[in-house]
């Protein structure tokens, strides 16, 4: 067994909890003897705890990858603590900044005094330890709430080349469902029926529909078969459908598996794309849905545009259902068979940041230049889905799961 990432993770920990102590110190320093001694002792033996839990919820995983009710819990504390403490500990760096500031400049008034870096002031740490209370108390939310907290998400494109019948075509996206991270059905049939209500002329789902093996979506297979739309129900792969995260015994258990989900999706009435394309038909007019399987940048490069472009020309109106959003910038935005638009997902958002009227933040940014919401390129658009479901983290703090509804205009 590799000792070396839990020794690296309770150093971190140390670390952090460490900066974190000089500051409960100045909170606690006028308390009682008593009272002071227990809050610096449980301090402590918190940090032992979470660390002790950590490295057994990492231990307990198996080889399906799957997280018990215990590793979800240490994961989401792990997390919910750090994000909490580094809050603290930025306001905690500011005042030692000005601390060092405040006695360079002592000593330079008074060289021969006796300067000494003044004591931190209370107040600052209570002003961190309330800046620490927000993280705090969005991470809670997130992991009881937030992640159902389904947002219905609505854009509306023109495009100058639009077929007339197909003004005003309606398409609810969905992404990243992880089914096998769920752990409220009730709530799961809430989500379903927001989608159901959009009403919209067109399904699409694009990726995700498990964490890592098929029989994850199967309690879910009757709920989301009562999706329908007039025009079809649409699905792709993403990168965690294959079951590449999963040590199986076989090459030929792992394609039981693919073909088991394959057969779910068909289930669900979910028409499967595989680097095809089919045409969608209004009035005497057409326009080309295409779906790829995954191609993403490091989360493998398996879709054959080309395949998925077969048989259409440079005039056909084209949406693209593709996982990644990587493969948009890769191959899609300037490939010479236009298309029109591209329907992505895969990034969650990171399921952490802030996104208010003119500012958005997630972490998701530093790996994806387009990670959530609308972009465009020249006159090609790109849908990124924040995601239906969650992983890993179980919860959502900013980043909300999304059902969106884009209207094709002609423009």
């Amino acid at each position: 067994m590799n000792l070396l990432p839990f020794f690296i993770l309770a150093v971190f920990l140390f670390l952090i909890d460490y900066y974190v102590f000089q500051g409960i110190k100045t909170l606690t320093s006028t308390l009682n003897p008593f009272a002071r001694n227990v809050i610096h002792v449980g301090h402590w033996l918190g940090y032992f705890i979470l660390l002790a839990a950590v490295i057994y919820a990492f231990l307990s995983i198996g080889p399906d990858r799957q997280f018990s009710t215990f590793s979800k819990w240490a994961f989401n504390t792990f997390l919910t603590l750090v994000v909490t403490k580094l809050v603290f500990i930025l306001v905690l760096f500011g005042e030692d900044m000005f601390r060092l500031v405040e006695t360079a400049w002592n000593s330079y008034q008074k060289p021969k005094a006796d300067n000494w870096m003044p004591e931190r002031r209370k107040f600052v740490s209570q002003v961190g330890l309330a800046l620490a209370a927000i993280p705090f108390s969005s991470f809670l939310y997130g992991v009881t709430k937030g992640k159902y907290n389904y947002k219905v998400i609505r854009e509306t494109i023109s495009f100058k080349d639009l077929p007339e019948a197909f003004d005003g075509f309606t398409i609810t996206q969905i992404s990243d469902v992880h089914s096998g991270s769920f752990d409220d059905p009730e709530e799961v049939k809430r989500g379903i029926n927001l989608i159901k209500e959009a009403n919209s002329d067109l399904f699409v789902f694009t990726g995700d529909i498990v964490n890592n093996v098929a029989t994850e979506i199967e309690p879910y297979i009757d709920a989301f078969s009562e999706i329908k739309a007039p025009y079809g129900q649409f699905s792709i792969l993403g990168n965690h459908d294959y079951g590449d995260y999963v040590a199986w015994n076989s090459e030929a258990e792992k394609k039981a598996n693919l073909d088991r989900l394959k057969s779910n999706h068909a289930k669900m009435d979910f028409r499967l794309l595989l680097d095809e394309n089919i045409k969608i038909e209004k009035d005497g007019q057409h326009i080309q849905l295409l779906g790829v399987e995954n191609w993403g940048k490091g989360f493998g490069e398996r879709g054959k545009l080309h395949k998925a472009l077969a048989d259409t020309s440079h005039t056909d109106f084209k949406v693209l259902l593709s996982h990644d959003p990587s493969h948009w910038d890769e191959q899609v935005k300037n490939n010479p068979n236009p298309i029109h638009l591209t329907l992505s997902g895969h990034t969650h958002g990171m399921q952490f940041g802030i996104e208010i009227p003119g500012f958005r933040w997630s972490p998701s940014k530093y790996r994806y230049p387009n990670w959530a919401g609308l972009a465009k390129h020249a006159d090609r658009y790109l849908y990124v889905n924040r995601g239906f479901g969650f992983l890993g983290f179980s919860g959502r703090v900013g980043i909300w799961p999304e059902i969106t509804v884009i209207t094709l205009k002609k423009a």
